[in-house]
């Protein structure tokens, strides 16, 4: 049973309180925070593993658990970077602006609420929480119900290490969602699908909320042959097959030049063949299942409705047997682009192929589509990538690779349009909590009646000094 709505409305009550007292802690006190954030976390590795994996199985991996390994990260950044992070940012005053002093300076945005989603349920809740943290907020934070062991976790978490004051955690389904979207809070974090986020969007909206719309989208891969078509066919495999393909920069079709097609399927089915088969059949243990049974409907269904339409399932398009909510991997060729497999998101192990012969008409199939979260062009044509570049738009590219604009905190991650809004990861995500608040400064003489009637000479000059035009 989730919290109900009078336990929401005195959280909210109480962190509306502390803010203020958030807003003015110490980077010193921030960090301290995190630091019993990060040891709970280790001290609990194995239980969260064994959360995760119990709502979405995952093929074993040597290093740490995962999604505890990526929160200490995104952790220790910030313990490293946040007395920088914090400082203000000061400026020399312009010409016409002697002896004053222009900074800006990141103050706390207040109470935060963040949705954290299922396919990495614990991670993407503690690390927007994290920047939140960091950035001197109090947070709300609202796990995701599809993944109930993680939740608890979550939850458990979160009430060991802080003060409900600072950050509460908060179980349950779309009814305590909901209570939570009613409570006028200043900044909402969303991760999830496009839908969704315009229902998040216009809850927002009521309160003049600010808003991070971390979604999905989309996301196409352009091959063009010059680049090896082994290392393509890996990196495009990995790019859809991992999490089940649950992931939202996850690749989701593929545009390959005409004339390599051919090759590219033969290295794409070897991939495939060497990684997530053993003995002909396809091996569980290398794979992760959908969600749930209504996600295997879905995805099916895109699959029955390309086949419907004339598209060329080449490979799979079945449940594995004895496997309910695993689907073997499945490559689709020439799907109509109205087809649901070409217009909805998948996030399932399901490569749809196109192919192209003109570049220029792909940018045009290309923009007439929703920005996509990301973008993958696989050429060694350095023309043809900034042919690529210029002409389409996407949250983040990765040129020759998998996912690697995600990985690098320096560059932020985030979406476009349909795909999102704002930046985070590292001091993005620090500056997404945070308010850049305009500090001026007054120096010596008074500037204030240079800009108040009677507009003489003096004031015109400095008008039209501050717009790059002649003074009178």
């Amino acid at each position: 049973m989730g919290a109900s709505r009078v336990e929401v409305e005195r959280i909210f009550a109480l962190q509306s309180e502390y803010k203020w007292t958030a807003k003015v802690s110490s980077a010193g006190e921030r960090k301290e925070h995190l630091r019993r954030l990060r040891s709970e976390l280790l001290s609990r590795s194995a239980d969260i593993e064994a959360a995760v994996i119990a709502d979405l199985p995952q093929p074993p991996t040597p290093e740490q658990p995962r999604e505890v390994m990526w929160s200490c990260g995104a952790i220790d950044q910030t313990l490293e970077n946040l007395d920088d992070w914090v400082r203000p940012e000061r400026w020399e005053p312009s010409p016409w602006l002697p002896g004053t002093q222009p900074s800006v300076e990141y103050e706390a945005r207040g109470v935060c609420l963040v949705f954290g989603p299922w396919n990495v349920p614990f991670h993407l809740a503690i690390e927007p929480t994290v920047a939140a943290v960091a950035a001197g907020n109090t947070v709300m934070v609202k796990p995701n119900s599809l993944t109930p062991a993680t939740a608890q976790l979550v939850c458990e978490v979160v009430r060991e290490v802080f003060d409900e004051r600072l950050v509460a955690a908060f179980d349950g389904g779309d009814d305590v969602a909901h209570v939570l979207l009613d409570q006028p809070v200043d900044h909402i974090f969303f991760t999830g699908s496009p839908a969704v986020g315009k229902l998040v969007m216009t809850a927002a909206a009521r309160h003049l909320a600010t808003l991070t719309l971390e979604l999905g989208g989309k996301c196409p891969a352009v091959i063009d042959g010059t680049h090896d078509l082994a290392d393509t066919a890996r990196l495009v495999g990995g790019g859809r097959h991992v999490n089940g393909g649950q992931i939202c920069f996850a690749v989701d079709h593929v545009w390959v030049q005409r004339d390599v097609c051919e090759a590219f399927l033969s290295q794409y089915n070897s991939w495939i063949e060497a990684t997530l088969v053993v003995d002909g059949a396809m091996n569980p243990a290398a794979a992760t299942p959908i969600i749930d049974q209504r996600n295997v409907e879905r995805v099916m269904g895109l699959i029955e409705d390309a086949r419907s339409r004339g598209a060329r399932v080449v490979r799979g398009g079945r449940l594995v047997a004895g496997q309910p909510r695993l689907i073997e991997p499945t490559i689709i060729l020439d799907a109509p682009l109205d087809s649901k497999v070409m217009t909805e998101e998948i996030f399932g192990p399901v490569l749809p192929i196109q192919t192209y012969d003109d570049p220029r008409d792909l940018l045009l199939r290309m923009r007439a589509a929703p920005k996509p979260l990301a973008l993958y062009v696989f050429s060694d044509d350095e023309d043809f990538v900034a042919m690529m570049l210029a002409g389409t738009s996407s949250g983040g590219v990765t040129v020759n690779g998998f996912g690697t604009h995600v990985s690098e905190p320096k560059v932020g991650f985030g979406g476009v349009n349909n795909s999102g809004s704002g930046r985070y990861h590292g001091v993005w995500g620090f500056r997404e909590f945070s308010n850049p608040r305009a500090v001026f400064v007054r120096g010596e003489g008074d500037l204030i009646e240079a800009f108040a009637p009677p507009y003489g000479a003096t004031a015109e000059a400095v008008v039209g000094a501050a717009f790059g035009q002649a003074g009178a």
